[in-house]
């Protein structure tokens, strides 16, 4: 039984929510909403230069207001930005109305795919043990979804199945 509720993708930058995002929709034919890409088109800049040029308070403001838009739509796959969970409005909306999915890795995988990329404006000055700490603590808050997949050892085709079987479940 398919449900018609949105299915959200949550965790840390890197951890492939833009990616599987866009070979779920597909296959399940709903439309694909990338928070973070919406915010540079309506923007007309990267996340990273947000940042640098209007701050970080500025740019969770938009994050709330988008996510919050992006929520009202039915039926979508949405991906959240890394840290879009952490906003209780956000949060308390995806727990009560939609299907969330922390797309979980081992702390030691995730550093090696979000290390030195210019893209991501939080992790591009921490240190691997300051990079350590803030996936621990943003982990305590992405485990109140309410599916979580182990992604280390799956592939994107084995990913994308048990994504499909969660969404069934509703």
């Amino acid at each position: 039984m398919e449900s018609n509720k949105n299915l959200v993708f949550l965790g840390m930058m890197g951890s492939g929510k833009t990616t599987l995002g866009k070979i779920v929709s597909k296959k399940l034919v709903k439309e694909f909403i990338d928070v973070d890409q919406v915010i540079e088109q309506q923007e007309g800049m990267v996340i990273s230069e947000i940042f640098k040029k209007k701050g970080e308070p500025f740019f969770r403001i938009l994050e709330e207001k988008i996510s919050l838009q992006s929520l009202k739509k039915k039926n979508s796959v949405i991906s959240l930005g890394g840290g879009a969970f952490l906003n209780k409005k956000i949060q308390k909306e995806i727990l009560k109305n939609h299907i969330s999915i922390w797309l979980k890795w081992n702390n030691k995988n995730l550093i090696n795919r979000i290390k030195n990329s210019q893209k991501r404006p939080i992790a591009i000055k921490l240190s691997n043990i300051d990079l350590n700490k803030l996936i621990d603590d943003r982990s305590k808050i992405y485990s109140k979804a309410k599916y979580q997949i182990k992604c280390d050892r799956l592939t994107k085709s084995e990913l994308m199945e048990r994504i499909i079987r969660l969404n069934d479940k509703g």
